[in-house]
């Protein structure tokens, strides 16, 4: 008789996770979906106080976390710290900058701000992951928060999409190169998702309209949105996809 398939599990129970840029955003939700799908989370940021904080908060509600004091721009520290305290088996990357403004008017202080974080740091940090599973021989997940302005153009966000644009080149690379070692390397590609940092932008009825007429669900983004997208590419569910994008945007780049 034929047996019906089953579904991949989506837990991560026995899964060590780090997530950078963890202490708010994006980033506290991608670690409070890991957490919530069993995973020991390792919460990495530059704000200590922060991080301690909602690793509290984490473990009071009978996840499994810890704090990582990190600044991913910094490429040594950060590479000395993930050999230390890794391997670990899921990496999600949502440490990440933006300055924006027209393109006439870009800065080459605020250039080199917002690449040394999202192209460099992001690169450095993906690498430093994949060499602790390499090492030690573990498949894995490695997941960059990208944005849907990877593969769209924005007005005054020349930098910002440059930027993101290129962490969807490396990503595509690094799946090819790590593949036959079981390493999965994926991003996220979220639409205008409504969180402390970008309030001010949806506070300004001109930009929020633009912003919800380019969404065509007619709704802004919420961090909940990401959640389940974090659970599906970390776990086995997803054990096929590689080196691919996954849009949370609203159906904003479907044009």
């Amino acid at each position: 008789m034929q047996q019906l398939p089953k579904t991949p599990s989506f837990r991560l129970d026995g899964k060590r996770a780090l997530v950078a840029g963890a202490s708010a955003g994006i980033g506290l939700a991608c670690a409070a979906a890991l957490g919530e799908a069993g995973a020991e989370v390792t919460l990495a940021a530059r704000r200590v106080e922060t991080l301690e904080a909602l690793v509290e908060k984490m473990t009071n509600a009978g996840m499994k976390a810890h704090a990582l004091p990190l600044d991913v721009s910094d490429i040594e520290s950060t590479g000395a710290a993930i050999e230390e305290s890794g391997p670990f088996d899921i990496l999600v990357n949502s440490a990440g900058l933006a300055r924006h403004s027209p393109a006439i008017d870009t800065t080459e202080a605020d250039f080199d701000a917002v690449a040394d974080l999202n192209i460099k740091g992001a690169y450095f940090l993906t690498q430093a992951v994949a060499k602790g599973l390499i090492k030690a021989g573990k498949p894995g997940s490695l997941i960059n928060i990208s944005s849907q302005m990877a593969h769209v153009g924005g007005l005054d966000r020349a930098v910002y999409c440059a930027t993101k644009h290129a962490v969807e080149g490396f990503t595509k690379s690094m799946a090819i190169e790590w593949g036959k070692a079981g390493i999965r390397v994926n991003t996220i590609c979220p639409t205008f998702i409504l969180t402390d940092l970008t309030r001010t932008t949806f506070e300004q009825p001109e930009k929020r309209a633009w912003i919800e007429d380019k969404i065509k669900l007619n709704r802004v983004g919420e961090v909940e949105d990401i959640m389940g997208a974090v659970q599906f590419l970390a776990s086995d569910a997803s054990s096929l996809v590689t080196g691919t994008s996954l849009m949370i945007d609203g159906g904003w780049t479907a044009e």
